[in-house]
């Protein structure tokens, strides 16, 4: 799985520690996700995905590998 979260971020002008306080999660735990090393689970993607006032899909990109 691939992510925009680092390009909706920067839109906006959000440090990872402002989207992490507003989904309720550590600035660690928002860095891991942009770099790849950790997938969120569906309840934070979708708090994610509220804070930018968009779709899960339009943040998240599952890949054929993923399949």
């Amino acid at each position: 799985m691939t992510n925009n979260l680092k390009v909706e971020r920067a839109k906006r002008n959000y440090t990872q520690a402002h989207l992490a306080e507003k989904v309720s999660v550590s600035r660690q735990t928002i860095n891991s996700i942009e770099i790849g090393k950790y997938v969120p689970s569906t309840l934070l993607a979708l708090k994610i995905a509220r804070v930018f006032n968009t779709s899960v899909n339009e943040i998240f990109i599952l890949e054929d590998s993923d399949l």
